[in-house]
Protein backbone atom coordinates (compact mmCIF):
# COMPACT_ATOMS: atom_id res chain seq x y z
CA UNK A 1 0.00 0.00 0.00
CA UNK A 2 1.63 3.32 -1.03
CA UNK A 3 1.96 5.51 2.04
CA UNK A 4 4.87 7.83 1.30
CA UNK A 5 5.39 10.86 -0.96
CA UNK A 6 7.39 8.72 -3.36
CA UNK A 7 4.63 6.12 -3.66
CA UNK A 8 1.73 8.51 -4.28
CA UNK A 9 1.41 9.34 -7.98
CA UNK A 10 -2.28 10.18 -8.45
CA UNK A 11 -4.63 11.67 -5.86
CA UNK A 12 -8.40 11.90 -6.20
CA UNK A 13 -10.09 14.57 -4.05
CA UNK A 14 -13.89 14.78 -3.87
CA UNK A 15 -15.68 18.00 -2.90
CA UNK A 16 -18.63 18.45 -5.22
CA UNK A 17 -20.97 20.64 -3.21
CA UNK A 18 -21.49 24.44 -3.29
CA UNK A 19 -18.75 26.90 -4.13
CA UNK A 20 -18.38 28.37 -0.64
CA UNK A 21 -17.80 24.96 0.89
CA UNK A 22 -15.38 24.07 -1.90
CA UNK A 23 -13.27 27.20 -1.39
CA UNK A 24 -12.68 26.32 2.25
CA UNK A 25 -10.80 23.23 1.04
CA UNK A 26 -8.08 25.20 -0.75
CA UNK A 27 -5.63 24.85 2.19
CA UNK A 28 -6.29 21.08 2.18
CA UNK A 29 -5.45 20.92 -1.53
CA UNK A 30 -2.30 22.94 -0.83
CA UNK A 31 -1.33 20.53 1.96
CA UNK A 32 -1.69 17.54 -0.37
CA UNK A 33 0.39 19.19 -3.11
CA UNK A 34 3.14 20.26 -0.70
CA UNK A 35 3.28 16.82 0.92
CA UNK A 36 3.09 14.88 -2.36
CA UNK A 37 4.71 17.35 -4.80
CA UNK A 38 5.16 14.82 -7.62
CA UNK A 39 1.56 13.62 -7.48
CA UNK A 40 -1.20 14.62 -9.85
CA UNK A 41 -4.23 15.97 -8.00
CA UNK A 42 -7.60 15.26 -9.60
CA UNK A 43 -10.57 17.15 -8.14
CA UNK A 44 -14.17 15.97 -8.39
CA UNK A 45 -16.36 19.09 -8.31
CA UNK A 46 -19.77 20.37 -9.28
CA UNK A 47 -19.80 21.41 -12.99
CA UNK A 48 -20.78 24.98 -12.10
CA UNK A 49 -17.50 25.42 -10.22
CA UNK A 50 -15.08 24.56 -13.02
CA UNK A 51 -14.47 28.24 -13.79
CA UNK A 52 -13.18 28.76 -10.23
CA UNK A 53 -11.50 25.40 -9.72
CA UNK A 54 -9.30 26.11 -12.73
CA UNK A 55 -7.87 29.00 -10.69
CA UNK A 56 -6.70 26.77 -7.83
CA UNK A 57 -2.98 26.20 -8.55
CA UNK A 58 -2.79 22.89 -6.68
CA UNK A 59 -5.31 21.09 -8.89
CA UNK A 60 -4.07 19.38 -12.06
CA UNK A 61 -7.26 17.85 -13.44
CA UNK A 62 -11.00 18.37 -12.97
CA UNK A 63 -13.78 15.79 -13.05
CA UNK A 64 -17.27 17.25 -13.15
CA UNK A 65 -19.79 15.34 -11.06
CA UNK A 66 -22.85 17.03 -9.59
CA UNK A 67 -24.53 15.89 -6.38
CA UNK A 68 -27.72 15.00 -8.20
CA UNK A 69 -28.76 11.38 -8.65
CA UNK A 70 -26.75 9.69 -11.40
CA UNK A 71 -27.74 6.73 -13.54
CA UNK A 72 -26.15 3.33 -13.11
CA UNK A 73 -24.51 3.68 -16.52
CA UNK A 74 -22.98 7.04 -15.57
CA UNK A 75 -21.48 5.51 -12.46
CA UNK A 76 -20.05 2.59 -14.42
CA UNK A 77 -18.43 5.00 -16.88
CA UNK A 78 -16.93 6.99 -14.02
CA UNK A 79 -15.55 3.84 -12.37
CA UNK A 80 -13.96 2.73 -15.65
CA UNK A 81 -12.42 6.18 -16.16
CA UNK A 82 -11.03 6.27 -12.61
CA UNK A 83 -9.51 2.79 -12.92
CA UNK A 84 -7.54 3.95 -15.96
CA UNK A 85 -6.05 6.80 -13.92
CA UNK A 86 -4.38 4.38 -11.47
CA UNK A 87 -5.25 6.43 -8.42
CA UNK A 88 -3.22 5.74 -5.27
CA UNK A 89 -5.08 7.93 -2.80
CA UNK A 90 -8.69 9.14 -2.64
CA UNK A 91 -9.89 11.78 -0.18
CA UNK A 92 -13.63 12.34 0.33
CA UNK A 93 -13.72 15.82 1.84
CA UNK A 94 -17.50 15.74 2.07
CA UNK A 95 -19.09 12.48 3.26
CA UNK A 96 -20.46 10.57 0.29
CA UNK A 97 -21.90 7.07 0.23
CA UNK A 98 -21.59 7.18 -3.55
CA UNK A 99 -17.85 7.93 -3.61
CA UNK A 100 -17.05 5.73 -0.64
CA UNK A 101 -18.41 2.88 -2.75
CA UNK A 102 -16.91 4.04 -6.07
CA UNK A 103 -13.39 4.43 -4.66
CA UNK A 104 -13.66 1.06 -2.91
CA UNK A 105 -14.89 -0.62 -6.09
CA UNK A 106 -12.01 0.99 -8.01
CA UNK A 107 -9.62 -0.70 -5.54
CA UNK A 108 -7.87 2.57 -4.71
CA UNK A 109 -5.28 1.59 -2.07
CA UNK A 110 -5.75 4.57 0.29
CA UNK A 111 -9.30 5.80 0.85
CA UNK A 112 -9.72 8.66 3.32
CA UNK A 113 -12.88 10.24 4.70
CA UNK A 114 -15.31 10.53 7.56
CA UNK A 115 -16.77 7.50 9.29
CA UNK A 116 -20.23 8.17 7.83
CA UNK A 117 -22.30 7.05 4.85
CA UNK A 118 -20.71 3.61 4.47
CA UNK A 119 -17.51 4.77 6.11
CA UNK A 120 -16.58 1.12 6.63
CA UNK A 121 -15.49 1.11 2.95
CA UNK A 122 -12.66 3.52 3.81
CA UNK A 123 -9.34 2.46 5.31
CA UNK A 124 -8.39 5.86 6.76
CA UNK A 125 -11.30 7.50 8.48
CA UNK A 126 -12.19 9.74 11.38
CA UNK A 127 -15.36 10.55 13.28
CA UNK A 128 -17.37 13.43 11.86
CA UNK A 129 -17.73 15.84 14.79
CA UNK A 130 -18.29 19.01 12.78
CA UNK A 131 -21.71 19.44 14.39
CA UNK A 132 -19.87 20.29 17.62
CA UNK A 133 -18.35 23.35 15.90
CA UNK A 134 -15.08 23.09 17.80
CA UNK A 135 -13.08 24.66 14.97
CA UNK A 136 -13.37 26.25 11.53
CA UNK A 137 -14.28 24.25 8.42
CA UNK A 138 -10.80 24.95 7.02
CA UNK A 139 -9.28 23.27 10.08
CA UNK A 140 -11.61 20.29 9.80
CA UNK A 141 -10.57 19.81 6.17
CA UNK A 142 -6.88 20.04 7.06
CA UNK A 143 -7.44 17.50 9.81
CA UNK A 144 -8.88 15.04 7.34
CA UNK A 145 -5.98 15.18 4.88
CA UNK A 146 -3.73 15.00 7.92
CA UNK A 147 -4.70 11.33 8.17
CA UNK A 148 -2.20 10.68 5.36
CA UNK A 149 0.39 13.10 6.73
CA UNK A 150 -0.56 16.05 4.51
CA UNK A 151 0.17 19.43 6.07
CA UNK A 152 0.99 23.02 5.20
CA UNK A 153 2.07 26.15 7.01
CA UNK A 154 0.00 28.30 4.66
CA UNK A 155 -3.67 28.02 5.53
CA UNK A 156 -4.83 31.01 3.49
CA UNK A 157 -7.51 30.94 0.83
CA UNK A 158 -6.26 31.98 -2.60
CA UNK A 159 -7.13 31.85 -6.28
CA UNK A 160 -5.06 32.79 -9.33
CA UNK A 161 -7.00 35.89 -10.32
CA UNK A 162 -5.17 38.87 -11.89
CA UNK A 163 -4.94 41.86 -9.57
CA UNK A 164 -6.09 44.84 -11.63
CA UNK A 165 -7.17 47.12 -8.81
CA UNK A 166 -4.44 49.68 -9.50
CA UNK A 167 -4.68 49.60 -13.27
CA UNK A 168 -8.43 50.16 -13.06
CA UNK A 169 -7.84 53.61 -11.64
CA UNK A 170 -10.73 53.28 -9.22
CA UNK A 171 -10.40 55.73 -6.30
CA UNK A 172 -13.93 55.76 -4.88
CA UNK A 173 -15.03 53.52 -2.03
CA UNK A 174 -16.80 50.38 -3.25
CA UNK A 175 -19.01 48.14 -1.12
CA UNK A 176 -20.55 44.86 -2.29
CA UNK A 177 -23.71 43.57 -0.62
CA UNK A 178 -24.86 39.96 -0.92
CA UNK A 179 -28.34 39.82 0.67
CA UNK A 180 -29.06 36.15 -0.01
CA UNK A 181 -28.52 32.82 1.71
CA UNK A 182 -29.41 29.26 0.75
CA UNK A 183 -30.89 28.56 4.19
CA UNK A 184 -33.86 30.74 5.27
CA UNK A 185 -32.98 30.37 8.96
CA UNK A 186 -29.75 32.28 8.27
CA UNK A 187 -31.43 35.15 6.42
CA UNK A 188 -30.99 38.67 7.80
CA UNK A 189 -34.29 40.39 6.87
CA UNK A 190 -34.38 41.62 3.29
CA UNK A 191 -35.73 45.02 4.28
CA UNK A 192 -32.72 45.45 6.57
CA UNK A 193 -30.41 44.90 3.60
CA UNK A 194 -32.39 47.42 1.55
CA UNK A 195 -32.13 50.06 4.26
CA UNK A 196 -28.43 49.35 4.71
CA UNK A 197 -27.73 49.71 0.98
CA UNK A 198 -29.60 53.00 0.85
CA UNK A 199 -27.78 54.42 3.87
CA UNK A 200 -24.35 53.41 2.58
CA UNK A 201 -25.05 55.04 -0.79
CA UNK A 202 -26.79 58.16 0.50
CA UNK A 203 -25.15 58.90 3.87
CA UNK A 204 -21.60 57.72 3.15
CA UNK A 205 -21.69 58.42 -0.60
CA UNK A 206 -20.02 55.09 -1.40
CA UNK A 207 -20.75 53.02 -4.48
CA UNK A 208 -22.82 49.95 -3.61
CA UNK A 209 -22.97 46.80 -5.73
CA UNK A 210 -25.78 44.32 -5.09
CA UNK A 211 -24.53 40.86 -6.04
CA UNK A 212 -26.17 37.46 -6.35
CA UNK A 213 -27.06 34.66 -8.72
CA UNK A 214 -29.61 34.48 -11.50
CA UNK A 215 -32.12 32.79 -9.20
CA UNK A 216 -32.27 36.00 -7.10
CA UNK A 217 -32.65 38.38 -10.06
CA UNK A 218 -36.41 38.96 -9.82
CA UNK A 219 -36.36 39.36 -6.04
CA UNK A 220 -33.40 41.71 -6.27
CA UNK A 221 -35.16 44.01 -8.74
CA UNK A 222 -38.21 44.14 -6.48
CA UNK A 223 -36.18 44.96 -3.39
CA UNK A 224 -33.57 47.40 -4.65
CA UNK A 225 -35.27 48.92 -7.70
CA UNK A 226 -36.87 51.67 -5.62
CA UNK A 227 -33.59 53.04 -4.24
CA UNK A 228 -33.09 56.36 -5.97
CA UNK A 229 -29.34 56.69 -5.94
CA UNK A 230 -26.82 56.80 -8.73
CA UNK A 231 -24.40 55.18 -6.30
CA UNK A 232 -26.21 51.81 -6.31
CA UNK A 233 -25.63 49.28 -9.08
CA UNK A 234 -27.60 46.03 -9.12
CA UNK A 235 -25.38 43.29 -10.55
CA UNK A 236 -27.52 40.38 -9.38
CA UNK A 237 -27.36 37.60 -11.97
CA UNK A 238 -24.94 39.53 -14.17
CA UNK A 239 -21.61 37.96 -13.19
CA UNK A 240 -20.22 34.46 -13.25
CA UNK A 241 -18.10 33.29 -10.32
CA UNK A 242 -14.82 34.41 -11.87
CA UNK A 243 -16.21 37.85 -12.74
CA UNK A 244 -17.60 38.11 -9.22
CA UNK A 245 -14.17 37.35 -7.78
CA UNK A 246 -12.63 40.07 -9.97
CA UNK A 247 -15.31 42.53 -8.81
CA UNK A 248 -14.77 41.71 -5.14
CA UNK A 249 -11.04 42.26 -5.58
CA UNK A 250 -11.78 45.87 -6.52
CA UNK A 251 -14.08 46.49 -3.54
CA UNK A 252 -13.26 47.82 -0.08
CA UNK A 253 -15.80 45.73 1.84
CA UNK A 254 -18.35 42.94 1.42
CA UNK A 255 -21.48 42.84 3.58
CA UNK A 256 -23.14 39.44 3.53
CA UNK A 257 -24.99 36.83 5.48
CA UNK A 258 -23.70 33.25 5.76
CA UNK A 259 -23.03 32.54 2.07
CA UNK A 260 -20.43 31.58 -0.51
CA UNK A 261 -19.27 35.13 -1.37
CA UNK A 262 -17.93 35.44 2.19
CA UNK A 263 -15.32 32.81 1.31
CA UNK A 264 -14.75 34.12 -2.22
CA UNK A 265 -13.95 37.49 -0.64
CA UNK A 266 -11.33 35.80 1.54
CA UNK A 267 -9.75 34.32 -1.60
CA UNK A 268 -9.15 37.80 -3.05
CA UNK A 269 -8.16 39.50 0.21
CA UNK A 270 -11.37 41.49 0.69
CA UNK A 271 -12.52 42.19 4.27
CA UNK A 272 -16.04 41.01 5.00
CA UNK A 273 -18.73 42.09 7.44
CA UNK A 274 -20.66 38.86 7.91
CA UNK A 275 -24.03 38.57 9.64
CA UNK A 276 -24.59 35.24 11.43
CA UNK A 277 -26.89 33.44 13.78
CA UNK A 278 -24.94 32.02 16.69
CA UNK A 279 -27.45 29.50 18.07
CA UNK A 280 -27.39 26.86 15.33
CA UNK A 281 -25.13 23.92 16.29
CA UNK A 282 -22.55 23.30 13.59
CA UNK A 283 -23.76 26.23 11.47
CA UNK A 284 -22.34 29.18 13.37
CA UNK A 285 -19.54 31.65 12.65
CA UNK A 286 -16.87 29.63 14.48
CA UNK A 287 -17.13 27.00 11.75
CA UNK A 288 -18.40 28.99 8.75
CA UNK A 289 -17.34 32.57 9.42
CA UNK A 290 -14.85 34.56 7.29
CA UNK A 291 -11.43 32.90 7.24
CA UNK A 292 -8.36 35.03 7.69
CA UNK A 293 -7.69 38.44 9.18
CA UNK A 294 -9.49 41.73 8.75
CA UNK A 295 -13.12 40.60 8.66
CA UNK A 296 -15.91 41.23 11.16
CA UNK A 297 -18.73 38.98 12.34
CA UNK A 298 -21.93 40.40 13.79
CA UNK A 299 -23.95 37.63 15.39
CA UNK A 300 -27.04 37.05 17.49
CA UNK A 301 -29.46 34.21 18.22
CA UNK A 302 -32.12 36.33 16.50
CA UNK A 303 -31.16 37.95 13.20
CA UNK A 304 -34.03 40.40 13.55
CA UNK A 305 -32.31 41.72 16.66
CA UNK A 306 -29.22 42.71 14.65
CA UNK A 307 -30.21 46.24 13.70
CA UNK A 308 -29.40 48.07 10.50
CA UNK A 309 -27.80 50.81 12.58
CA UNK A 310 -25.50 48.27 14.24
CA UNK A 311 -24.30 46.90 10.90
CA UNK A 312 -24.07 50.39 9.36
CA UNK A 313 -21.82 51.61 12.17
CA UNK A 314 -19.58 48.54 11.84
CA UNK A 315 -19.32 49.08 8.07
CA UNK A 316 -18.53 52.77 8.50
CA UNK A 317 -15.86 51.93 11.05
CA UNK A 318 -14.33 49.27 8.80
CA UNK A 319 -14.28 51.66 5.83
CA UNK A 320 -12.63 54.35 7.94
CA UNK A 321 -15.18 56.96 6.96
Amino acid sequence: MPDSPAGIRNILVVRNDRFGEFLLNIPAFRALKETFPAAKIIAVVDPALRILVQRVPFIDEIIEWSREKHSFLSKVKLIMALRKKRIDLAVMLNPSREFNFITWFCRIPLRVGYDRKWGFLLNRRKADTKYLEEMHEVEYNLGLVGLVGAKTNDTSLSLNIPDDRNSAGIKEVLVAIHPWTSDPVKQWPYDYFVELAARLAEELNVSVFIIGGKSELVKSKQLFGAIESGKLVNLTGKTNLLELAALLRKCNLLVSGDSGPVHLAACVGLPCLAIFRNDLPGKGPKRWGPWGKGSIVVSNSSLKDISVDQVFKKAKEKLGI
